[in-house]
């Protein structure tokens, strides 16, 4: 590691997993997955919040209630303690939409889809930091207006801050993904353009992704095992 200076890093579903968050793949403790319970097309696109918006923001008040019961894992600590001692760049970029990497106390952190605790007005397009239903429609604290959705990326829809992450990846001289399927672009590409840049590429996840291929290296486990053990190495522990 004594030629690493800049670190991105890309944490997916199996980091949140752990923590009892179900993904949209396979559900936690043998429940069903999201996708099973529902189509994607019916909550997870803007069509289908025009077609039944009661629908999906019981959807996502459930999300929003069931997350804040939820502790970060041991993986969402060791990055928050790279976070706090690593003396070059690190940017956290995650597709995750809870807030527990910022809970562990990581700081450099940037949600690409969004965050279930943000509300945002499509009236006047400011978010809010939301942690209660919105269901009954309330009004939005800038303007009042009743036209709060969840600040959550859905299909269709660009992900957030682009520029800083390919910013960050032409910087980087290591980019690791944590608990990624490689299926969902663009998040997915990262490691080709890593790779492109001239960056090594580390994958840490519980099985090989469909990406697993163009990393330099893939190691297989429990984010709750893999990372702490990797953060260790990095920092010298």
């Amino acid at each position: 590691m004594s030629d690493i200076r800049n670190i991105v890093i890309l944490t997916g579903a199996g980091v949140s997993a752990e923590s009892g968050i179900d993904t949209f793949r396979s559900g936690t403790d043998g429940a069903p997955s999201l996708w099973e319970q529902h189509r994607v097309e019916d909550v997870a696109t803007p069509e289908g919040f025009a077609r039944d918006p009661d629908l999906v923001l019981r959807f996502y008040d459930m999300r929003r209630e069931a997350i804040q019961t939820k502790q970060p894992n041991p993986a969402h600590h060791a990055l928050a303690k790279l976070d706090a001692e690593w003396r070059g760049e690190l940017l956290i970029v995650t597709q995750n939409v809870d807030d527990l990497h910022e809970r562990a106390g990581a700081r450099r952190v940037l949600h690409m889809h969004g965050e279930h605790l943000n509300a945002w007005c499509t009236t006047c397009d400011t978010r809010s930091r939301w942690t209660g239903p919105l269901i009954d429609r309330p009004a939005c604290p800038a303007c009042e207006a009743r036209a709060l959705r969840p600040d959550v990326v859905w299909f269709g829809e660009m992900p957030y801050r682009m520029d800083e992450i390919y910013a960050a990846l032409r910087r980087a001289d290591l980019f690791v993904s944590i608990g990624t399927s490689g299926a969902v672009y663009p998040a997915a590409g990262f490691v080709r353009d890593a790779r492109s840049l001239g960056a090594k590429t580390l994958e840490l996840n519980l099985e090989r992704s469909q990406g697993s291929g163009w990393f330099d290296e893939t190691r297989l486990g429990p984010a709750s095992n893999l990372v702490p053990g990797w953060v260790d190495e990095v920092l010298g522990g």
